[in-house]
């Protein structure tokens, strides 16, 4: 049996464990950082879609008023 050999296998072998637990640890804030970034944004979304919701609330009731208007000047006679 060649222990020599057996020991640089388990040098290896731990070099290799050791890569990939750092790899997972890397991993795992990658996800954190991009968890909290796909939060702010999905914020973001959400306020812009209020947003977006209110000036069409809001362009909706002005085009409401101005037929209102335009109704009323037809409706006066003029001579």
């Amino acid at each position: 049996m060649d222990t020599f050999g057996d020991v640089e296998q388990l040098d290896l072998l731990e070099q290799k464990v050791d890569a990939l637990l750092k790899l997972i640890q890397d991993l795992k804030r990658e996800n954190t950082t991009l968890s909290e970034k796909v939060q702010i944004q999905e914020e973001k979304i959400a306020d812009l879609t209020r947003q977006v919701d209110t000036l069409r609330s809001g362009r909706d009731k002005a085009k409401q008023k101005i037929l209102h208007l335009l109704e009323k000047l037809e409706e006066i006679e003029l001579p």
